[in-house]
């Protein structure tokens, strides 16, 4: 991944504050976080251009209303598919993949 994307000084806004930092992992890879980043947020900071492709064309998707009301955002976090990362928090640790099409449950069978 390219250096970060994150807007760290903002001519209206001014510098970006300080906050804990932990990492996420995305797609195998482990990804810094800041508290309070939505996954959206920062996998957009780590240069993630693609959370999802679409079911019919396989066409790649992003952030489009950023609101949670479309599913462009969507991707499979934790095991669980079509989830909106534009409003879901980033927490320490989470397991967050690009989804293909509707998404498909990976849920962890212990072993069977």
């Amino acid at each position: 991944m390219p250096r970060t994307m994150r807007i760290t000084q903002h001519p209206i806004l001014g510098d970006l504050p300080e906050a804990k930092t932990f990492e996420i992992v995305f797609d195998g890879q482990p990804l810094p976080a800041r508290e309070g980043d939505t996954i959206a947020a920062a996998l957009i900071a780590n240069g993630v251009k693609v959370f999802r492709r679409t079911h019919k064309l396989g066409e790649p998707r992003q952030v489009f209303c950023a609101i949670g009301r479309c599913t462009d955002c969507a991707m499979t976090v934790d095991g669980a598919p079509n989830v909106r990362t534009c409003i879901t928090l980033a927490r320490p640790g989470m397991v967050v993949q690009t989804q293909r099409g509707l998404g498909e449950w990976q849920i962890d069978k212990g072993g069977d």
